[in-house]
């Protein structure tokens, strides 16, 4: 299984860059996990868009869904998904229609926002929309997804990924304040991607977020093979981050940036 980094910016994209997104690929099975600003033009950089059979949303917050929305234009105007001859293209009988699997509450929140400017079916036009719950283990293709719901501010979902091919297990944080949930789901994988966003604790108290000490240490505890701190911005030092998560973790720990690839 290969991992790409698409965006890894928290909740405001770093200077060129992207919020969060993920390209999974193993085998001939093809996976986009969370789709956040910046993620869609990312995505086109290195694949067709219509070859894509899933999209995975870790929660409903902006960051990790809303390029959604120019997604589901691509699919639904582009000349190649057009049932008529357009601009030389022939017309299709079957236009690409990926798979939307979005948390309890996904397809509620989708109609509101796109909603709000007179098309609320505009993202279930273009894609197969469905919910999972925590318990869910939905297949796609090779990869199997399941999720745990971990602490933030909004229901949200760490999602762990395993191949039928043999590969590893691959485990996303999304985003959450400190907690077991997320050590016990991750227990023994083989990579971490765990959210760093935050370096120092929220002034409010009222948490949400990792420093990336606290990423480190939930890696450790989890017994992860690979740590990789995302959703951290380009405006936090990268090297004193991954300093701090090091020591926590009790060996290397490496910060994601853009175009960066894990084997599984």
């Amino acid at each position: 299984m290969k991992v790409t980094v698409l965006g890894k910016s928290p909740a405001w994209q770093d200077a060129g860059g992207a919020c969060s997104g993920y390209l999974l690929e193993d085998g001939d099975t093809t996976v986009l996990l969370d789709c956040g600003n910046g993620v869609f033009a990312k995505l086109r950089e290195r694949i067709d868009y219509t070859s894509v059979d899933a999209v995975v949303i870790s929660h409903m917050h902006a960051d990790h869904f809303i390029d959604l929305v120019p997604y589901a234009y691509g699919l639904l105007l582009t000349p190649r998904q057009q049932p008529v001859p357009v601009a030389g293209h022939p017309g299709t009988d079957n236009p690409a229609r990926p798979r939307l699997i979005v948390p309890p509450g996904g397809q509620t929140t989708l109609r509101s926002v796109v909603g709000s400017w007179g098309d609320e079916e505009l993202v279930e036009q273009a894609f197969l929309l469905e919910e999972y719950a925590s318990d869910s283990e939905v297949e796609v293709g090779s990869l199997t997804f399941t999720f745990a719901e971990v602490p933030h501010f909004i229901l949200t979902h760490a999602v762990s990924v395993a191949s039928s091919n043999g590969a590893g297990r691959f485990t996303f944080s999304a985003d959450c304040r400190p907690n077991e949930e997320l050590i016990e789901f991750a227990r023994d994988t083989d990579l971490l991607l765990v959210e760093a966003t935050l370096p120092r604790p929220e002034r409010t108290g009222i948490r949400g977020h990792l420093t990336p000490a606290e990423a480190g240490e939930h890696g450790r505890r989890a017994g992860a093979g690979r740590v990789v701190l995302t959703h951290i911005s380009d405006e936090l030092d990268a090297e004193w981050a991954r300093e701090e998560a090091s020591k926590a973790f009790g060996g290397d720990v490496q910060v994601a940036r853009e175009g960066d690839v894990f084997e599984v």
